[in-house]
């Protein structure tokens, strides 16, 4: 049964203070040659009573590091807690973040990414004034520690390009964007264990799938990939796992039968683009997203011939390590009879839904519960009963707001509260021409890559 009663909506907006301070310092485990300098970018990216979310870029500007930590103080007793793409510990005001094994290595100008929870005092939340770096202060300026050498240092290999596809939009160009392999090489994979292997490897890597491979489980999926299927590439049997991981790119394969999930992205996996894929006759979730897991792009997939589609956090006794996450953005995706959890929302503010071409849902279109906050705008609803509603089962509501969708023989649906502001820009297609471009479009097969 679902219940009218609302529980607490979590006020969760875009933080106007921003702070961008250029700084210098030395890092660890740099070389006597080394430059020392760099560049940060601090922003609240969202903020709730009693509790924040805050964001920060660091680029290096001197020679090429390997390891960093980046230090600073808080000056109206805010406190960090739980961390993604850095390790965080705070001693009375002063706040400490250490880079995690995939980001540790800066090239000259290379950045790195990491995000945090903290608590604050509900009256006054300022941005750091200073950062400093192994309790070096920053100064502003890149200055040798030593005078150049005579010969020039060994030069440091680059890691994968920086730049993401020009064509991916929503949450996963936030936190840093992704990039998946790069401009990595390629490996070709045909059969599972060379699959299984590939993606558990560490580093980065573009894998290009061919042909239909037969497997069952979940295939660990290791950061820094691209995953490509060649026309007509096929998972059939298994699903992929991201537990923990960032930097992800699946694009163009086909899923069946696959024995649990289809893709799972879970345990605070950062920087997810899902794309291009077609699934249908699975277990259980086509694309679940949960566990702290955020900043996930999930576009121009066709689920057909399936029943439980796309669950954005598993459970209600989750808050903990749910609340401030799962920021995911679906767009022009073709729910093609998906019978339910399309997506089915838990704690995430704000989820983006839009553009998306829903048909025939049986069960319902769009769940927003638990406080969620979800953005339902520009979508095409055909023939589908129940588009979209607050709670769900035994899981409380949540808020939910519809804008510019287009109703075939359908409702509109359930709507309430208030959502947080969306950060990102997009081009949002006209809801009554959906239908024609995403059947165009969506669904493996429909790129070349």
């Amino acid at each position: 049964m679902r219940t009218a009663q609302r529980r607490m909506t979590l006020i969760a907006t875009t933080a106007a203070a921003t702070a961008a301070l250029v700084t210098a310092g030395l890092l660890t485990s740099v070389s006597a040659q080394a430059a020392a300098g760099c560049q940060v970018a601090y922003s609240v990216a969202s903020q709730w009573p009693g509790g924040f979310t805050g964001n920060v870029t660091v680029t290096n500007l001197g020679d090429p590091v390997s390891g960093w930590t980046l230090r600073w103080s808080y000056g109206a007793g805010q406190q960090a807690s739980q961390a993604w793409g850095a390790t965080v510990s705070q001693s009375g005001s002063q706040v400490s973040a250490t880079n995690v094994d995939y980001n540790g290595n800066l090239a000259t100008n290379g950045s790195a990414s990491f995000g945090f929870n903290a608590s604050w005092n509900n009256s006054s939340n300022p941005a750091p004034s200073s950062f400093s770096l192994n309790d070096v202060a920053c100064i502003g300026s890149t200055t040798p520690t030593t005078p150049p050498p005579t010969t020039p240092p060994p030069s440091s290999t680059p890691p994968p390009s920086t730049q993401q596809p020009s064509n991916l939009v929503g949450w996963a160009t936030q936190n840093g964007g992704t990039t998946g392999g790069g401009n990595a090489g390629t490996t070709t994979v045909s059969n599972a264990s060379v699959l299984t292997s590939a993606l558990n490897a560490t580093g980065a890597a573009v894998i290009r799938v061919t042909g239909t491979i037969t497997c069952s489980g979940m295939l660990r999926v290791r950061s820094n990939k691209t995953i490509i299927g060649n026309y007509g590439a096929t998972i059939d049997g298994c699903g992929f796992n991201i537990s923990g991981d960032r930097n992800v790119i699946i694009r163009n394969l086909t899923f069946r039968n696959w024995n649990d999930d289809a893709i799972n992205v879970q345990e605070s996996a950062t920087n997810i683009w899902i794309d291009h894929n077609s699934f249908s006759n699975g277990y259980d979730g086509a694309v679940d997203i949960k566990r702290g897991s955020d900043f996930v792009t999930v576009s121009w997939n066709r689920v057909f011939s399936h029943d439980k589609t796309m669950l954005l956090g598993h459970s209600d006794d989750n808050a903990g390590q749910d609340v401030g996450h799962l920021r995911v953005s679906y767009h022009h995706n073709w729910f093609d009879g998906s019978n339910q959890r399309n997506p089915r929302v838990r704690f995430g503010n704000p989820v983006h839904v839009y553009n998306n071409y829903y048909r025939a849902n049986g069960g319902y279109g769009v769940a927003s519960t638990e406080n969620a906050g979800v953005l339902v705008e520009g979508n095409y609803f055909e023939n589908v009963d129940d588009p979209y509603h607050l709670g769900e089962g035994d899981s409380g509501p949540g808020s939910l707001v519809a804008r510019n969708n287009h109703f075939v023989n359908s409702p509109t649906g359930q709507a309430g509260g208030s959502v947080a502001s969306i950060p990102y820009s997009y081009q949002l297609d006209t809801a009554s021409n959906v239908k024609s471009i995403v059947t165009a479009g969506a669904g493996a097969g429909r790129i070349t890559v």
